[in-house]
């Protein structure tokens, strides 16, 4: 038998040498089988892949699609042929049937829910515990001291006899059926406080706080007295706010006619209901919180009323006076009584001068106060307590999960009627909803989501919409792309729109789309008779939450704008009836019908095009008007004013105030915002440009073997919406603004003196007003961070 050798490795042993192996065992039974599986698996999971990415994106929405898919041509042209006036009319007369005050009414929620199911869109009521009054009782008296020896018993037990009794109601009207509903709403401010006072009163014209200073410096005597305000100018809780400050323990506001322009009674118009003039009992009631200082329920101010959350206390929120609201009849013997007491209305300043439209009745619009023997007895008593609203939520899901658009009008009113506020816009928002409804049926999927809100409690202080937004803030900021606002969607001829800058173009575009029921000259536009001045957003409606508090670029439009020869809007009143819009604001409901087609484009353009229709070079040119504007308001250069509310926001503060800090210093940060700004608008006009690029090729037929090139161009598409999306959020400012931390934008707010109007740079404005330039730089350092945040997202 041989031995077995081991030979030594040389140089000559090759590298790799032959080693015979049995056949190898499968590690697993069925190894082909599982091997088959794996790779299926695999394949599947990069096809759900694919789809994912294909259908979460765009797929162009100007080409044909088959299989039953709407083209955005077709989507179009439903939401221009479907809305009707006869449906907008049946909407009107249905919410302005009877009385629909914050908390009361649960019905017309359920019904609004009902409806937009029946059109296909799932629908749900969301409630909120907010705090909120409803009026129980309420007297104004003119006393007067008996001193003429008369018999006692004509006078009360203390000396003092009624000289007069204001009614404190709106007339019967035989020819409006509104005005003889049995459970009409009193008269009344929403937010005043209980009270019982009596003193001598003063004329503050409008109320503002530069007419009070007015008064101030003309040494008016102010405090214990009650205020005579004019409605108009700023919004009515800031004219209480200011009264209470200087120690003024009651407030009364009229609506004087002169503000009507040249429709009024002493030009030979007729009163409603027999003509467009105002009807001399029509009473204007409304909220008089502290709107300025941050809206929704004063006791959950930044987070939801839901309940058992703690309340906090309304102090700052809401005032501590009495106030009602009156109409110029009631008014009439109240100002005459002041005839030759104290200053004229010319006497304190030529604004006081401006629409003095009761002098034909006697009124010689003296100041007062008026003797210590002829007062008012004011008194107001309020249920305070919480109750639930209802806001009414609808959606149709779209197929980008973190794209979204909200579209909302509120539904509550003062009144049974509200055929102007709110409810034209709630008549148009349901024209809208069964559009889209009608879309849906024929297969039409938007791409973003698209949320529909009829909020409660918008009247009171925007309750409704601001209590979903600071429960949703975490979503809306990640998800919303705009929020589209319709309050009074109509109540004249006239188109006027408020927005982001972002959003002009749109505004623009889509205007441009619709054809007016002005057809003086045939085939007009509402673009064509519009004068296309688009104003800044201050508050007042339900946009303030989203754009002010979720930095969410935010629209309100409508058939409201201001115009001479238009009849009167009974704001707020019982006359704002659906037999006035039938017969004065709009016989036949054209302009519903337009209003529901202006905003259903709107809405399909933000929801429905592949790259979201918002444009950042606006942004940056409108940024670099408001520094312009700051420069000149420190300079005291006059800035050109449009539109009333913008009047009476220019009109400085005389008072004398110690400067702080450095003048020049603030100066020079202003040329840093002016440098950031250009900066902004560079990278703007480069996104605006790679926006534009990409939606001429997403709309660009791609085959399907082409799919990387569509991937990619859908991932471009993605990204781009992204940034646009981010925009508006760069202007946040965590900490809020001085005084009023609720508002976070460092651009748009209410202004703190005004309340309606929208005031840019709040900031920086109310630094300069206190002549405070310590504040001033840190305000444009805020800015100026904000700004190059803005730019970043750009990039």
């Amino acid at each position: 038998m041989e031995e077995n050798k081991t030979a030594m490795a040389n140089e000559r042993t090759p590298l790799f040498t032959t080693v015979a192996v049995g056949t190898p065992r499968q590690r697993y039974p069925h190894q082909t089988l599982r091997r088959f599986c794996t790779i299926a698996l695999v394949s599947s999971l990069f096809a759900l892949l694919v789809t994912f990415l294909f259908t979460t994106t765009s797929v162009p929405p100007h080409r044909h699609h088959p299989h039953g898919r709407v083209t955005f041509e077709e989507l179009q042209a439903i939401l221009l042929d479907t809305p009707s006036p006869e449906k907008a009319a049946e909407w009107s007369k249905y919410y302005t049937a009877g009385p629909h005050l914050a908390g009361q009414n649960l019905s017309q929620a359920e019904w609004t829910r009902d409806r937009w199911e029946e059109w296909g869109v799932k629908s749900d009521i969301v409630a909120y515990d907010t705090y909120i009054d409803s009026p129980l009782d309420h007297r104004l008296a003119l006393l007067e001291k008996n001193t003429d020896g008369s018999d006692a018993s004509a006078s009360g037990s203390d000396g003092w006899k009624v000289a007069y009794e204001a009614s404190l109601t709106e007339d019967v009207l035989p020819d409006d059926p509104t005005t003889q509903l049995p459970d009409s709403i009193p008269t009344f401010h929403g937010y005043s406080a209980s009270g019982n006072v009596t003193g001598s009163f003063v004329y503050v014209n409008y109320g503002t706080f530069w007419d009070f200073e007015g008064l101030v410096r003309a040494n008016v005597s102010l405090e214990g007295k009650i205020a005579i305000a004019r409605y108009e100018g700023v919004f009515r809780g800031l004219k209480v706010k200011r009264a209470e400050e200087l120690g003024m323990i009651g407030c009364v506001i009229y609506s004087d006619p002169g503000d009507d322009g040249e429709i009024r009674e002493d030009n030979g118009h007729k009163p409603y209901p027999d003509g467009p003039a105002r009807n001399p009992s029509s009473v204007q009631r409304g909220s008089v919180q502290y709107i300025s200082m941050g809206p929704g329920d004063p006791t959950t101010p930044g987070y939801p009323s839901k309940p058992g959350v703690p309340r906090q206390p309304t102090e700052g929120r809401l005032t501590n006076i009495p106030s009602l609201p009156i109409s110029y009849s009631d008014a009439l013997p109240i100002l005459r009584a002041l005839n030759g007491h104290g200053p004229k209305a010319a006497d304190i300043s030529e604004h006081w001068t401006k629409n003095t439209g009761l002098g034909y009745k006697g009124v010689e619009y003296n100041i007062g106060p008026s003797p210590d023997d002829l007062v008012l007895n004011l008194v107001n008593h309020e249920d305070y307590s919480i109750k639930p609203i209802w806001n009414v939520i609808g959606v149709i899901n779209g197929t980008i999960p973190d794209e979204v658009v909200v579209v909302g009008n509120h539904r509550d009113a003062w009144i049974a009627g509200g055929a102007g506020d709110p409810n034209s816009g709630s008549a148009v928002l349901n024209e809208v909803i069964r559009s889209f409804g009608e879309a849906l049926q024929r297969g039409w999927k938007p791409l973003r989501t698209i949320v529909f809100a009829s909020w409660d409690g918008e009247e009171y202080g925007l309750v409704g919409s601001t209590e979903w937004v600071e429960e949703y803030i975490p979503w809306l900021s990640a998800t919303a792309v705009s929020y589209v606002n319709l309050d009074v969607g109509v109540m004249n001829q006239h188109f006027k729109a408020s927005a982001a800058p972002l959003l002009h173009n749109l505004i623009y575009e889509t205007a441009a789309l619709i054809q007016s029921p002005n057809q003086t000259v045939q085939g007009q536009t509402i673009r064509d008779v519009w004068d296309g001045r688009i104003t800044t957003l201050g508050s007042g409606s339900d946009y303030t939450a989203f754009q002010d508090f979720a930095g969410i670029p935010s629209i309100d439009m409508g058939f409201s704008g201001s115009a001479e020869g238009e009849p009167i809007y009974h704001y707020h009143s019982n006359y704002d009836s659906f037999h006035w819009m039938k017969e004065f604001g709009d016989p036949g409901f054209h302009y519903h019908k337009a209003m529901a087609q202006m905003l259903g484009l709107t809405v399909a353009k933000l929801a429905g095009t592949p790259l979201v229709p918002l444009n950042a070079t606006t942004y940056a040119v409108a940024l670099k008007q408001y520094v312009e504007a700051i420069e000149s308001k420190l300079t005291g250069t006059p800035i050109q004013l449009s539109g009333e509310a913008a009047t009476f926001e220019g009109r400085e503060r005389s008072v004398e105030l110690e400067v702080k800090g450095d003048k020049s210093a603030f100066e020079h940060s202003l040329k840093r915002l002016h440098d950031s700004v250009d900066d902004m608008k560079d990278a703007a006009v480069k996104l605006d440009a790679k926006a534009a690029k990409l939606a001429k090729e997403a709309n660009e037929h791609i085959p399907w073997w082409r799919l990387i090139k569509k991937l990619k161009l859908l991932h471009q598409v993605r990204f781009t919406n992204t940034k646009y999306k981010k925009i508006d959020r760069a202007f946040l400012y965590p900490g809020g603004l001085d005084g009023r931390d609720w508002f976070k934008h460092v651009v748009f707010a209410p202004g703190i003196w005004t309340g309606y109007a929208g005031a840019v740079f709040p900031g920086l404005v109310e630094s300069i007003d206190e002549k405070d330039f310590t504040n001033a730089v840190k305000w444009a350092d805020i800015i100026d961070n904000c700004i190059k945040a803005a730019t970043a997202t750009m990039k």
